[in-house]
């Protein structure tokens, strides 16, 4: 006796593609950088940070400021961290950058000072417009205020802003701003409660 079990065929309807992924071009998105600096960055990327074979978060500002990334003093960049475009970062003062974290700026994404983005964290400043069957490119900078926290594995969302000393929970997916000193957590992030100033804050 056969155990195989025959799943019932899915309908037209529901096979049937309401995009059309050939139909899509990015020409009006401006990456900032020639094809060649482009593709200098991304073997150095590859192999300097994503590789981890930079080990020292200094060398790796340096490099990033050379790729024209704004980059501000004391600034600790793990292991295995993905930046896009670093020409369109902005980093403030004493900012922790954790290991796997993707910073995916295809626009600008701006961190203040003493902020802490924990290990695989996701910024992503990139979606689809699913409305429009080519299902065009809609980026979004994301703004991160100080003295924030986006606790591991967070996801960002394009166009959010997070304000200053607001704490996001971990594997939170953030679509909508956060207020300062605001608590967020979950899928999507809801509020939580209230950060308050530590002693001798």
């Amino acid at each position: 006796m056969s155990t195989e079990m025959h799943q019932p065929p899915l309908s037209a309807e529901t096979t049937s593609s309401w995009v059309d992924l050939s139909g899509y071009e990015n020409s009006n998105f401006d990456p900032g950088r020639g094809r060649v600096v482009r593709t200098l960055w991304y073997f150095c990327s590859l192999v300097f940070f994503e590789g981890g074979w930079l080990p020292v978060s200094s060398l790796k500002v340096r490099l990033l400021r050379l790729f024209g990334a704004r980059i501000g003093r004391g600034v600790v960049i793990k292991p295995h961290v993905r930046i896009k475009f670093p020409w369109r970062l902005a980093v403030g003062d004493h900012c922790w950058i954790g290991q796997e974290s993707w910073l995916d700026n295809m626009v600008d994404v701006e961190i203040g000072n003493h902020v802490c983005i924990s290990q695989l964290t996701y910024l992503c400043t990139g979606s689809h417009d699913h409305r429009r069957r080519t299902f065009d490119l809609l980026p979004a900078p994301i703004r991160i205020g100080d003295g924030a926290w986006i606790a591991a594995r967070a996801t960002i969302l394009p166009g959010v802003r997070v304000g200053a000393n607001a704490l996001v929970a971990s594997g939170s997916v953030v679509a909508r701003d956060v207020e300062a000193a605001q608590i967020v957590g979950g899928v999507p992030a809801r509020e939580m409660g209230r950060r308050e100033p530590p002693a001798g804050a």
